[in-house]
């Protein structure tokens, strides 16, 4: 059982990088918070399941098109919104007010379109049977979903690190006042950062049916919750950090199901409480201010 633990604890922990790798990646550039993060991974799960009823795409084409799709809906969003909080005297408070409307606002519209039924898909859309790693058999839809969310922290490093734009959004996250004194266009370049923290949100939600069981309008707040304590305890501000909160959420998830299951709907806040007492800085804190 331990050994079952750990290893689905490793495919969750991939997964619930990719949770909160778009919040933290979001956070790190323009230091807001962005409470509607939740309500974005829920718009990509009912996006998949509309692009499978509607057309039969399965989830891996579905997540191409939210890719596109999201990172040009956040640009827009970016322009209308987040300019004017920067210039506000307290944009971090600022920002978890306004984008908790904005959530609100995604659910409440959500549930007046679909419905607050519960959405899934069949987890044959990810291979038929289980998937037998060391002798542990996992179900083929939590391999493929830890799979996708591994590319996609691979590109999340290829981007901040083996291109231009990479290099500039590092710069902005570094500081963004020297980075606009030196020339850099960081309106541009945080609107793309904001632009791929929406998409990252949106194709963790087309995996969630298969990880998650199902997605409904009002996830969001959970996800928040969860993404919160992925990325407090890898670094806020550090996106690969989040690859380390990722896997402790995931295995911390997975034991606590196997051997204390009434107690793990609480393990998010219990990482919290413990990360912000103990090391507030987070895991990585240190070592990444230094550098």
């Amino acid at each position: 059982m331990l050994v079952g633990a750990l290893f689905a604890g490793l495919v969750f922990g991939l997964y619930f990088t990719l949770v909160g790798l778009g919040l933290n990646l979001v956070f790190g550039v323009m230091r807001i918070v962005n409470l509607a993060h939740g309500d974005f991974l829920m718009l990509g799960g009912f996006a998949a399941y509309g692009l499978f009823s509607a057309f039969g795409l399965p989830p891996l084409a579905s997540a191409l098109i939210v890719l596109v799709v999201f990172t040009l809906l956040g640009l827009p969003i970016y322009y209308l919104v987040v300019p004017r909080l920067l210039a506000a005297r307290d944009s971090e408070m600022l920002s978890i007010i306004l984008f908790f409307g904005m959530s609100q606002m995604i659910e409440a519209i959500t549930t007046i379109a679909f419905g607050a039924t519960e959405r899934s898909l069949p987890g044959r859309l990810l291979g038929v049977g289980p998937v037998i790693l060391l002798g542990q058999r996992l179900p083929s839809s939590w391999v493929y979903s830890a799979v996708v969310s591994a590319v996609a922290v691979v590109g999340v490093y290829l981007y901040l690190y083996r291109t231009r734009l990479g290099t500039l959004t590092r710069a902005v996250m570094v500081s963004r006042d020297e980075a606009l004194a030196t020339g850099i266009d960081v309106h541009r370049v945080s609107a793309i950062a904001f632009g791929i923290g929406i998409a990252l949100a949106g194709i963790a939600g087309v995996f969630a049916p298969f990880m998650l069981g199902s997605v409904t309008p009002a996830i969001g707040a959970g996800i928040n919750i969860a993404a919160f304590a992925v990325i407090v305890v890898g670094t806020l501000g550090n996106p690969l950090g989040t690859v380390l909160g990722g896997i402790i959420y995931g295995v911390s998830l997975m034991l606590m199901q196997t051997y204390l299951s009434s107690w793990a709907n609480i393990l998010p806040n219990l990482l919290l409480i413990a990360v912000l007492l103990i090391r507030p800085e987070g895991l990585l804190g240190r070592q990444v201010r230094r550098a």
